[in-house]
């Protein structure tokens, strides 16, 4: 039987019309609905009489559940004493635990809702028009105002999210961090020199981070270790969820943008596809990107099988580039790494905008669309 979820993801993915085609006769509970909000946010106990006498294993929605944390209790309370299965959806990660979701634990499972990916989008995918306004289903299927919608999406969505969040005192300095972390896309994390160019104290970036992540608007790719005997980095890189998004929340999205930004929407991109994949299949596997003290870089490590007493860690490594034609030097890190003693290297593919596949010498070249199909039928990791 199924059991309770709570379906995590971005205000703006989906996830209301996702719960209303996969549940459409389940008893529906809005909270953005203000008067509802109101009772329950006061009364919890209101909701048992709401739902009625419904049969043991009814299913019932309740979206948006971030904005009544104390309602879990009660929530929690009706699975065990009345059967009630429930699908819980939520934008906001920190105000269920601090609500206390773990009193859930083991009633509910946890699933994650992204934008759009091109394997949904199937003959609809156009690379240019993804690569510069981004996956949102309003975006999508609203291609001539894109823009406009990436706009009201920050200036409206973020900004009232954060209000809610209640942490941050004056939004100003957020909106300030906001525009440079927009900027940041796909880059080390250097919160010193956050700090200086925002104008605001290193213990404020810290708390303005953690709020994109636990909002789910970004996501921290960490550094992967596995001690070749070089320096190697340990600074984590940050990508928004969206490259649109990204490029809204850098005010540029009335601006032509440059290559070198196409380049790291080129990489958005890839991650953005790799996270759908490797969540929708259940890999459960860890991505990370690997670089060296001295510049030497890898956009994506994909940990296949962890390192054992036994046996060394197995990694697929893939390189991504905005180029019409395959430089070979590219290849260099990934073959660096492959011959290493301490790791074993399954896989290295390149990712590049031309036209033509290469296979040279144990690393598969393939232009984006190619690659895409390929991941998501199983055969990258």
């Amino acid at each position: 039987m199924i059991k309770s979820y709570i379906l995590f993801g971005p205000r703006g993915v989906g996830k209301t019309t996702w719960l209303k085609h996969v549940l459409p006769d389940a008893l529906f509970f809005d909270l953005l609905d203000t008067s509802l909000y109101l009772e329950l946010s006061q009364r919890p106990g209101n909701l048992e009489p709401m739902i009625g006498n419904l049969p043991e294993d009814s299913w019932i929605v309740m979206d948006e559940i971030q904005k009544i944390p104390d309602l879990l209790d009660e929530i929690h309370r009706l699975m065990e004493t009345k059967g009630w299965r429930f699908a819980l959806s939520g934008s906001s990660a920190r105000k269920l635990r601090r609500g206390g979701i773990n009193l859930l634990g083991g009633r509910a499972v946890t699933r994650n809702l992204a934008a759009f990916s091109c394997k949904e989008l199937v003959d609809a995918f156009d690379v240019e028009f993804s690569l510069q306004w981004g996956f949102l289903p309003y975006v999508q299927l609203d291609r001539k105002n894109a823009a406009d919608i990436l706009n009201s999406y920050v200036n409206t969505y973020i900004r009232e999210e954060i209000k809610e969040e209640g942490i941050v005192r004056s939004l100003p300095p957020f909106l300030r961090f906001l525009n440079i972390a927009g900027q940041l896309n796909g880059q080390l994390i250097n919160r010193q020199n956050i700090s200086r160019e925002a104008g605001v104290p290193r213990s404020s970036v810290d708390v303005y981070l953690s709020i994109l992540e636990d909002t789910l608007l970004g996501y921290f790719l960490p550094a992967y270790r596995p001690n070749v005997k070089v320096r190697e980095q340990t600074h984590p890189k940050f990508y928004w969820f969206d490259p649109g998004v990204a490029r809204a929340a850098a005010g540029l999205l009335f601006e032509p943008i440059d290559r070198l930004w196409k380049g790291i929407a080129l990489e958005n991109m890839v991650y953005h596809e790799l996270r759908v994949h490797n969540l929708t299949q259940n890999k459960n596997r860890d991505i990370s990107f690997y670089r060296t003290g001295s510049g030497v870089e890898i956009d994506f490590i994909i940990e296949t099988q962890k390192r054992r007493p036994s046996s060394n860690a197995h990694v697929v490594c893939l390189e991504v580039k905005m180029a019409e034609k395959w430089n070979r030097r590219w290849e260099r890190p990934m073959r660096s790494l492959s011959n290493s003693s301490r790791i074993h290297v399954d896989k290295m593919f390149g990712i590049y905008t031309g036209k033509r596949a290469y296979h040279f010498d144990g690393i598969d070249i393939f232009p984006l669309p190619d690659f895409l199909k390929r991941l998501h039928q199983g055969d990258v990791f």
